[in-house]
């Protein structure tokens, strides 16, 4: 006898047996159909890979006062981590201090929920982007670093406005003896607002490490009589030197063909502009040599700097 169909409602995405018991399906008419099974109770027509798919699975047979935390939440949110976070199948999932963490199969239990506040993404539940910001701070010295912080805080500040940074430092302030605080605050004090990429992010944390005065970030260029001429990604004004970060997004001959425009026009006003590349920012010679270009547009000293 042929199986029934499943109900249009069980089709569409993640559903509990419960839910599918109630729709009047046995456990037989669920046996044999290819269904994936993400988590205890939950099936699914079509395998989850992505992080986003396999957290709508899991939410569909999680407690009602779960949310998805951590690394999870930072990859649902939009928040750059390393690639082997990111790419992490195992999910966090956060509930309050006074329930029991959640221990399934793939997934890391965390309480303290009642401290953090909760936004929704696509549906689902996660915790804020200050708050998972600072619970990031758990993975200092297993896969993040201060400058892996900084990223992130930057990431929270574009998308939030200039006020957030004052909302990090809330958040943070209001946590009891987080895990990696030193390096979260650390982090907040090298993070700045306007930033719109990671490597912007770790261009700037170059320099500063480095020893180079901290550029102004995506700021707007003028000519002598004010009048607007770029927006450059890094910009040391007394100096007049710009410096350039290459991104995927300049590689059309149009793009590149305007950019060199407003450079010829930038550096008719007697500025200095430099590009950046992706290359440029890894360790090594390049880096240094890099290093040592921007020294000497900006008139520094090489042996006072940390060119290695």
């Amino acid at each position: 006898m042929a199986r029934p169909p499943l109900p249009v409602e069980l089709a569409a995405g993640p559903f509990t047996v419960a839910r599918a018991r109630a729709a009047g399906l046995r456990a037989c008419d669920l046996r044999g159909r290819g269904l994936h099974r993400p988590t205890h109770a939950v099936r699914v027509l079509a395998e989850p890979f992505t992080v986003g798919d396999r957290a709508a699975a899991w939410s569909a047979g999680l407690p009602a006062d779960a949310v998805f935390s951590h690394r999870t939440a930072a990859v649902l949110l939009g928040l750059p981590l390393p690639a082997p976070l990111e790419s992490d199948p195992v999910l966090d999932v956060m509930r309050p201090s006074d329930r029991t963490p959640t221990r399934r199969r793939g997934c890391r239990g965390h309480r303290g929920l009642e401290t953090r506040r909760v936004v929704l993404v696509d549906g689902l539940r996660v915790t804020s982007p200050e708050d998972t910001w600072c619970d990031l701070g758990d993975l200092v010295g297993h896969g993040l670093d201060v400058d892996d912080l900084v990223v992130v805080a930057d990431a929270v500040l574009a998308r939030s406005g200039r006020d957030a940074i004052g909302t990090l430092r809330a958040t943070l302030d209001a946590r009891v003896r987080p895990r990696g605080a030193s390096a979260l605050a650390q982090a907040l004090g090298l993070a700045r607002p306007g930033v719109r990429s990671p490597r912007e992010s770790r261009a700037r944390l170059m320099f500063v490490r480095a020893g180079f005065p901290e550029p102004e970030v995506n700021a707007v260029v003028t000519d002598r009589a004010g009048g607007w001429l770029l927006e450059g990604d890094l910009v040391w004004r007394e100096q007049r030197v710009v410096g350039e970060y290459q991104g995927a997004v300049h590689a059309s001959r149009r793009r590149r063909s305007a950019d060199a425009h407003r450079s010829g026009l930038a550096r008719d006003e007697g500025w200095t502009l430099l590009e950046l590349w992706s290359e440029d920012l890894d360790a090594g010679p390049r880096r240094r040599t890099t290093l040592l270009r921007f020294a000497r547009a900006l008139g520094l000293d090489p042996r006072v700097l940390h060119l290695g």
